[in-house]
């Protein structure tokens, strides 16, 4: 039998990453995803997830994150016109948390946990999202983030922003907003990053999603958005089969050192590629999203020139409005796998119009 080609299969013909399995790596979390398009074909006969409702009253009095409405602890919201944030009424992580007591044994370590959790709501009306929103209404979001950024950055190690979008990614209220948690250390997502992105600046000699921001903007395959400042691409290595990755042009470790133009394009890179997840399927589209960059508190004073401010998206739907990617069995057990290639995903996302579709249907 004669060797087969370079790059070929045996018995399969030239590879071609839309159609054969094969792992990607990702250098941002040092793990590999396996990518196997092919099984976006098979039938689905699975759990169909129960669409978002399009009904949401603008103002409920029994919601408390509506203005004036009265939340858990007895406190009334004010009258807010804007963005809104308020301690969480029920935090994860409280400020004077005891210590606990030293380990007797090195397989059962316990370590402190301070911090403080909030909530920002980031408009009035409970009817409305972001990719609903006007470009300054979003751009009050943003100047927010920076601002708690800043603010809880003081003192604290860091500080997690992140929006869980939809019943389907466990909010449990449909009023547009977000959370805020600032920890006396840094999570395990921040710690993985921070390594394998000071470990690219030592063997490399440049910030990793600086090179790699400049990388996606020349190929453009998994493009789906850009301005002046901001891009957004499905990343080589995604895990979540529409997930995105928001990325700055410029080196900026943190949000709060955006200039006022990049947080404008902000605002508007955000709407853009938001709009187009909704038109997707036509459905308020459920994700996770945070944001990462340099550690805060002792760190300030630290050299943190490894680090590149991004955003994570990871979107759970699938197929359809209902068929989501469950990560269990051999995601859980094994590595991430995903259903149809990044580039597939990009060029998808990239051909979505950002005109909203339920303004489109106010036009007819």
């Amino acid at each position: 039998m004669e060797p087969s080609p370079a790059g070929a299969e045996e018995g399969g013909g030239r590879f071609r990453a839309s159609e054969h399995q094969h792992a990607r790596y990702n250098p941002l979390r040092d793990d590999w995803v396996l990518v196997s398009a092919h099984r976006v074909k098979r039938p689905w006969q699975g759990q169909l997830e129960k669409p978002p409702p399009e009904d949401v009253p603008r103002w409920d009095p029994n919601n408390p994150l509506c203005p004036g409405a009265t939340r858990a602890n007895g406190e009334v919201n004010p009258q807010y016109e804007g963005t809104f944030v308020f301690p969480n009424d029920f935090p994860a992580l409280q400020p004077d948390a005891p210590e606990p007591d030293d380990s007797d044994h090195p397989l059962f370590q316990a370590a402190p946990a301070r911090g403080v959790c909030k909530v920002m709501c980031f408009h009035p009306w409970s009817d409305l999202t972001l990719p609903l929103m006007s470009l300054p209404e979003i751009r009050a979001v943003v100047d927010a983030w920076a601002e708690l950024a800043t603010e809880l950055g003081a003192s604290y190690p860091w500080v997690q922003i992140f929006e869980n979008k939809g019943a389907m990614m466990g909010c449990s209220n449909p009023h547009p907003h977000c959370q805020v948690w600032a920890s006396s250390f840094l999570p395990n997502e921040a710690r993985l990053e921070d390594r394998t992105q000071r470990q690219h600046l030592s063997q490399h000699g440049v910030p990793m999603l600086l090179e790699y921001a400049e990388q996606e903007a020349r190929r453009k395959e998994r493009l789906v958005v850009e301005n002046a400042d901001w891009l957004v691409v499905v990343p080589y290595w995604a895990t979540w089969p529409y997930q995105t990755l928001l990325l700055p042009r410029r080196h900026v470790c943190r949000l709060q050192d955006l200039s006022d133009s990049e947080r404008d394009n902000l605002a508007s890179i955000m709407q853009r590629l938001l709009i187009k997840y909704d038109n997707l399927f036509e459905v308020s589209f459920p994700y996770s999203m945070g944001w990462h960059g340099a550690p805060t508190g002792p760190y300030l004073e630290e050299d943190c020139r490894h680090w590149q401010l991004h955003a994570h998206y990871y979107p759970p739907l699938l197929r359809s409005a209902t068929v989501r990617k469950f990560m269990v069995g051999y995601e859980m057990l094994a590595q991430a796998q995903r259903d149809l290639t990044p580039e597939q995903a990009a060029e998808r996302l990239r051909s979505l119009p950002e005109v909203h579709y339920k303004k489109r249907a106010e036009e007819v």
